[in-house]
């Protein structure tokens, strides 16, 4: 068993990220770790229930063993010992994001050693705020983990869940690569031409006209800033609107997804969720300005994807590139990097160019099991 490793809950932005990332490096390495100050920055600190079953969910994956895991714990230990394809359960009993259970296990599953795909079922909200919606993850990040790093994924939403009763239900496949894969090195520098955006606006419990007004008040924004198929350049723009059927959620709720395509390789969205205080129209234009304002940056990369794929950039064989946008790197993405140096050899590297862009490079682990 290797020595035990200490990390910091409180450093950066210290929050879950630093708790879901460091689990899921310390599952694939073998690595026993501490957990201290756990969500040091958040108030109140400690762990939540959706932090805690991410955590034992990914203990079940891992076969570790497991102390500190209860509701406001602010230390968590954690010792793997062999990750275990098969098929998994995890519901948080909230409205507890799905996607951040599935942050903190897609990348131990993705090593699992077997030929066949391992399952996961995750249960909580699927729109929720202060996390990814589930049409992010679906439109957005697996396409571009796909295109880039080569990972094979399938998510399915069988029942959407929103605050505060939760009640969704993702199936999500694993498919591992061949026994000794590695994920690829990414290299996205080069934005090119927009050549697509789009998107989903989805109600439930709700009228169905909802839906179909917040899209078309996200097509009309976009398009009174040039973004439009009328423009010199035509950019197709296609947002679909859904109403789940009644007995597809729990309660009621309201979301939209945008995604920009862009020839590079590289993807920006902007996503709204719906709440009592906003009109559809707003809810729909929220999303169109958080896309417009993600273009606007000129990186190829969202600032949410931006710090989604930190870590398989560390993981990943070879050098990673990737084009932010002149924002400068969020706190979210610090705080990733520092994590995956903390605990893997990847070694990053951040430069700003003349433009005000950052490029991030890695030199990547080129993880095996």
């Amino acid at each position: 068993m290797q020595a035990l490793q200490v990390i910091d809950g409180s450093v950066l932005e210290g929050g879950g990220q630093i708790l879901r990332n460091s689990i899921s490096l310390s599952a694939l390495l073998g690595k026993p770790i501490d957990i201290r100050k756990v969500r040091n920055g958040r108030k109140p600190p400690g762990l939540k229930n959706q932090h805690r079953t991410g955590i034992e969910l990914a203990a079940e994956i891992a076969s570790a063993t497991l102390t500190g895991a209860t509701n406001g714990s602010s230390t968590v230990s954690f010792a793997p010992k062999q990750i275990t394809p098969g098929n998994y359960t995890a519901d948080p009993v909230t409205a507890g994001a799905a996607t951040l259970l599935l942050q903190i296990s897609l990348p131990i599953l993705l090593f699992a050693p077997s030929t066949t795909a391992s399952t996961l079922t995750l249960k909580g909200g699927t729109n929720a705020t202060n996390a990814p919606q589930i049409d992010y993850i679906q439109h957005i990040f697996l396409p571009f983990a796909r295109r880039h790093f080569g990972l094979n994924v399938d998510v399915d939403v069988r029942r959407r869940g929103y605050f505060p009763k939760g009640g969704g239900e993702v199936h999500v496949t694993v498919f591992p690569g061949v026994e000794g894969a590695k994920l690829t090195a990414a290299s996205v520098l080069e934005r090119g031409a927009i050549t697509r955006i789009g998107g989903i606006a989805h109600v439930a419990g709700l009228p169905a006209h909802l839906a179909k007004t917040m899209a078309d008040s996200a097509i009309a924004r976009l398009a009174a800033s040039g973004f439009t198929p009328d423009a010199a350049v035509p950019v197709p723009v296609e947002i679909a609107s859904t109403r789940e059927k009644n007995e597809n959620t729990v309660g009621g709720g309201s979301g939209v997804v945008l995604w920009a395509e862009l020839a590079g390789g590289g993807m920006i969205g902007g996503s709204a969720v719906g709440s009592k205080q906003k009109d559809a129209v707003g809810v729909g234009e929220e999303a169109a300005n958080e896309l417009i304002k993600g273009l606007e940056a000129g990186g190829c990369v969202d600032e949410w994807l931006e710090d989604q794929i930190i870590i398989f950039m560390a993981l990943a064989e070879g050098t990673c590139e990737v084009r932010c946008g002149k924002h400068g790197l969020t706190l979210h993405t610090q705080t990733a990097i520092w994590v995956a140096e903390q605990l893997t050899d990847a070694k990053f590297d951040i430069t700003v160019q003349d433009s005000g862009h950052t490029i991030i490079r890695c030199r990547g682990i080129g993880y095996t099991p």
